[in-house]
């Protein structure tokens, strides 16, 4: 079982930049994911429709498939359970000044290491700069 972040999950429902990558590897292994990132997949997919990269019918569509996939279980939803909120509250404890770490970010990175994963997949630079203080290892397949 590999972990994406909503990054990489959005790359399986949208044709940006590295969705190929992403695709290629989804297809290697079951993917799972906090369970918040739920709602950042339907944020990510109106963040489309909001900036015009989306029309109405194909966020509509794709919000469809979202659903359907989940439905037949083709994503791990991973609990925020107290283990977790634990290892963000230490994190941040020990955090520098100089790391930026956001709170969604935090709960993905805490959520794959309590679950036991050693990596993480992701593009998004602050996270993966932040792994390695959740003890995983950050790995992005996109180009850059």
């Amino acid at each position: 079982m590999i972990y994406f972040d909503t990054n990489y999950l959005a790359r399986l429902y949208v044709r940006e930049p590295g969705f190929e990558e992403v695709r290629r590897l989804a297809a290697s292994d079951q993917i799972a994911c906090a369970w918040h990132g739920q709602a950042e997949m339907q944020a990510a997919l109106h963040r489309k429709l909001r900036e015009g990269l989306l029309k109405a019918r194909q966020y509509t569509a794709l919000l469809g498939q979202f659903s359907a996939d989940d439905r037949a279980g083709a994503i791990s939803w991973l609990p925020l359970a107290g283990e977790v909120m634990d290892r963000v509250a230490k994190v941040y404890a020990a955090l520098p000044a100089t790391v930026f770490l956001r709170a969604a970010d935090a709960l993905h990175l805490a959520t794959a290491a309590e679950n036991g994963f050693k990596a993480i997949y992701s593009n998004d630079a602050r996270l993966l700069a932040a792994a390695d203080r959740f003890g995983l290892s950050a790995t992005n397949v996109i180009p850059a």
